[in-house]
């Protein structure tokens, strides 16, 4: 028996009209007469008094009724148990990013994922690398996207790849009108703006210690709390800034990039609890190395080779 039909049925007996239970189900009167008909003839008896007004079931309408309205209930429960247990195999993947890493693919990254893990709940967190450390260890994240180099017996990291370094400059800076590379004893002069302010050791320590490996001690001008703050205050002339390359695609309209003479880069580091092997990382881990594969970066060996 049609449990369309049944529905229609318990409806109209319900509201005791054929109109009124056609406005609830939101269709015609005249299919809704016709699929109790329908009805009637599978049974082989009348099941509405059409005489009364309000209609009534008849006595083997009544009989029927009873067992159609637990019959649909148990429906609804069935429906209500299958959509729980769906929601609760649903599972849930937490990434940590530090700002910059959004501009270097990550977004590209989580994009293949959603696509290939259906089920996965995905949720993205901006935490810095070090706070990427206890939220790991708390388990808080499931992976983190940073750039600070650190060592946790309980944390494995592997080093993505090496991202080459840039200088961000105003648009009407003189050392903006050249083509060439800037040598870091171009730049000593220069009021320099870090990012970020806190928490430390950070990607502002790593660009200190560029300078300072090549014997240049850098003016620092401005500490700012992010990379965006960083670079608004390069476009609006407050200084100048060391930035991953991949920044020079987001925001070019006002501002000068250059390359940097000696060698300068900021490794894009992935952090997971050491013994974590859940279908979400090993899935994450083999979406890195295949989409490394189509953009021509060196796959790490601590991934799988993508095909």
């Amino acid at each position: 028996m049609d449990l369309r039909l049944l529905r229609y049925y318990v409806a109209v007996a319900d509201a005791g009209s054929f109109n009124r239970a056609a406005e609830r189900l939101n269709i015609a009167q005249p299919p809704l007469s016709r699929a109790i008909q329908q009805l009637e003839a599978l049974v082989g008896a009348a099941l509405i008094d059409r005489s009364t007004r309000p209609v009534r079931p008849t006595p083997v309408g009544n009989l029927l009724y009873v067992q159609a309205r637990q019959m649909l209930a148990r429906m609804e429960d069935m429906e209500g148990m299958l959509k729980a247990a769906a929601v609760s195999e649903r599972r849930r993947f937490v990434i940590g990013f530090v700002a910059s890493t959004i501009y270097a693919r990550l977004p590209e990254l989580i994009r293949e994922f959603r696509q290939v893990a259906e089920n996965v709940e995905l949720i993205l967190v901006e935490h810095s690398t070090l706070d990427q450390i206890a939220a790991l260890k708390e388990g808080k994240i499931d992976v983190g996207f940073g750039r600070i180099r650190f060592d946790d017996p309980a944390v494995r990291r592997v080093i993505l790849r090496e991202e080459r370094l840039i200088v961000a400059l105003p648009m009407g800076h003189p050392l903006a009108a050249g083509s060439g590379p800037l040598s870091l004893q171009d730049l000593a002069d220069e009021p320099q703006i870090l990012y970020p302010r806190s928490p430390r050791p950070s990607y502002a320590d790593q660009v200190l210690s560029l300078f300072r490996d090549h014997a240049v001690e850098p003016r620092i001008a401005h500490e700012a709390r992010e990379l965006q703050i960083a670079i608004g205050l390069v476009a609006a002339e407050e200084g100048i800034a060391i930035v991953p390359e991949s920044v020079r695609f987001a925001r070019s309209h006002d501002l000068v990039f250059r390359e940097i003479r000696e060698k300068a880069t900021s490794p894009i580091i992935m952090s997971h609890r050491l013994q974590d092997s859940s279908p979400e990382l090993v899935l994450m881990r083999e979406v890195i190395s295949r989409k490394y594969g189509e953009w021509g970066y060196e796959t790490p060996s601590a991934l799988p080779r993508g095909g």
